[in-house]
């Protein structure tokens, strides 16, 4: 089992999305990339304490491939958007890849120049992951314990079906 942990807006999306994902054996979502140990989903959403909301994400690499996670990653989000995703604003809804070794690290940089190359301005964060804090369990599998949500039916069904539209040969 191997470990991966990306920010790209809220952290719902992500987790929707990535436990949909062939391989992918559990999905976290959590805070990490600040300064304040133990913060809370408040104290985050304020943007004083640095965090962006994540997602750690356990998966099989005979399954599929941090590559893999990353090319879903990248088109299931706005990379090219400072500190937000549409109509989330701030450094909290940053995209951001916390690589855990020099491999996952290169590889982000290798798809981050590779996206370039291609014109578009992605703005993505790549740093070290430090400390990983889980978020309150309210939080854990928003989307599938709240469809009815606004948000959900509105932002994250969406990224859902964008997913299963472009990497349907990759869902469970």
């Amino acid at each position: 089992m191997a470990k991966a942990v990306f920010g790209g807006g809220c952290f719902w999306c992500l987790d929707a999305v990535f436990r949909r994902v062939k391989g992918v054996r559990d999905v976290v979502v959590g805070y990490a990339g600040g300064r304040r140990p133990n913060p809370t989903y408040e104290q985050v959403c304020t943007g004083v304490t640095g965090h962006a909301e994540v997602v750690m994400i356990d998966y099989d690499e005979n399954e599929i491939s941090f590559d893999e996670l990353l090319d879903i990653f990248f088109e299931i989000h706005d990379p090219t958007q400072l500190n937000r995703q549409g109509n989330d604003v701030g450094t909290q809804y940053r995209s951001i890849i916390l690589y855990l070794d020099d491999s996952q690290k290169e590889k982000a940089l290798k798809k981050i120049e590779e996206l370039k190359s291609k014109g578009i301005n992605v703005v993505t964060e790549v740093k070290l992951l430090d400390k990983f804090y889980e978020a309150e369990e309210y939080h854990q599998n928003y989307f599938e314990n709240n469809p009815q949500n606004p948000y959900c039916t509105y932002v994250v069904a969406p990224k859902v079906v964008k997913f299963l539209e472009k990497f349907g040969n990759k869902t469970k």
